[in-house]
């Protein structure tokens, strides 16, 4: 669930960001810049500002992706 509010969330600025762009002022570039690099250090440091603030709220990680993989079958 987490994952999907975060993705949806992004998205939307990303796109209010580009619609901004578009027709209010080229200066919205800055804010899309913004968006990139915190994508881009989370990538790097795996934390992320929105993330934290979500857990904060109460929100959980899916059970899928909270659940510990299986180990790998090795083949003979």
């Amino acid at each position: 669930m987490l994952q999907r509010v975060f993705r949806g969330i992004v998205g939307g600025l990303v796109l209010a960001g580009g619609a901004l762009m578009t027709f209010h002022s080229p200066n919205w570039i800055y804010f899309l810049v913004l968006v990139g690099f915190m994508l881009l250090q989370s990538a790097f440091t795996d934390r992320c500002p929105l993330i934290m603030l979500l857990e904060k709220m109460g929100m959980r990680q899916c059970e899928a992706e909270s659940r510990p993989e299986s180990p790998a079958v090795v083949s003979r």
